[in-house]
């Protein structure tokens, strides 16, 4: 489980195995979990789920990934064209 980043007591990650599926991060902090599309084209993001999130919860992880979208879009490239 390659970690990209952690923030704020957030920790991004992606799955070893993932590398054929289209970028996309996962993210955790406490008992909240997520997955969001990176689309990186669009330069935008989509939510696949989201566990146990208040609505601060969710702003705050999207700010995240926008501020760090170019970074999770290279990790993903780098570490899955070995």
């Amino acid at each position: 489980m390659p970690t990209v980043l952690y923030i704020s007591g957030w920790r991004l990650f992606f799955y070893s195995n993932e590398g054929l599926d289209s970028i996309h991060i996962h993210a955790q902090k406490g008992d909240m979990e997520c997955k969001f599309w990176i689309l990186s084209e669009e330069v935008d993001i989509d939510e696949a789920f989201a566990y146990n999130f208040s609505t601060s919860g969710r702003k705050e992880i999207r700010k995240i990934l926008f501020k760090n979208f170019d970074l999770i879009v290279d990790s993903w490239t780098t570490y899955f064209k070995k």
